[in-house]
């Protein structure tokens, strides 16, 4: 049918209405608990990742952290004690011929927290410290934030080095 003057027959005009008035609710509906049941499959799986990269991120920058201060020892000739911790990575130490060889800050930025916001942790494994023939042991108590532990409640790092000092 053709209109005249830009007039429509009144059978086109509400065929028209219908085809623009869009999705019913039903059709809604039904999207959404499509959606719904795809994120109930989905999302345990998804989050079960979201856990293992926090652990994996924690190993990481475990990792970076020992090499940063195994580059402090070669320079200032030692590792730094309990007392003086991580925090020598990024602020000068306090004694005058420590200061003097460190070439610091041996990490961009400040010390960074464990993926749950919590400080790492430094310590010697050994009772007698001459700064050279212990190692350090950086480590992260994980989500839960004390010792021991399963899962992400687990610790991170090498906490069996510190022996009976691991519960500290």
């Amino acid at each position: 049918m053709s209109s005249v003057s830009g007039v429509r027959p009144r059978g086109c005009r509400k065929r028209a209405r219908r085809d623009e008035a869009g999705y019913s609710m039903i059709e809604i509906l039904i999207v959404l608990a499509i959606m719904a049941v795809i994120a109930t499959l989905v999302g345990p799986a998804l989050f079960n990742q979201l856990d293992k990269s926090k652990v994996t991120t924690a190993q990481t920058q475990i990792r970076t952290l020992e090499a940063a201060v195994a580059t402090m020892r070669l320079e200032i000739g030692r590792f730094p004690t309990e007392e003086e911790g991580l925090r020598l990575l990024v602020e000068p130490p306090q004694d005058e011929q420590t200061r003097s060889s460190w070439r610091g800050p041996y990490l961009d930025g400040s010390l960074p927290v464990d993926p749950w916001g919590n400080a790492y942790r430094y310590s010697l494994p050994e009772a007698r410290f001459d700064g050279y023939s212990v190692k350090p042991v950086i480590y992260s108590y994980g989500q839960d934030n004390s010792p021991g532990g399963a899962g992400l409640d687990a610790d991170i790092g090498r906490v069996e080095d510190l022996g009976d000092r691991a519960g500290n």
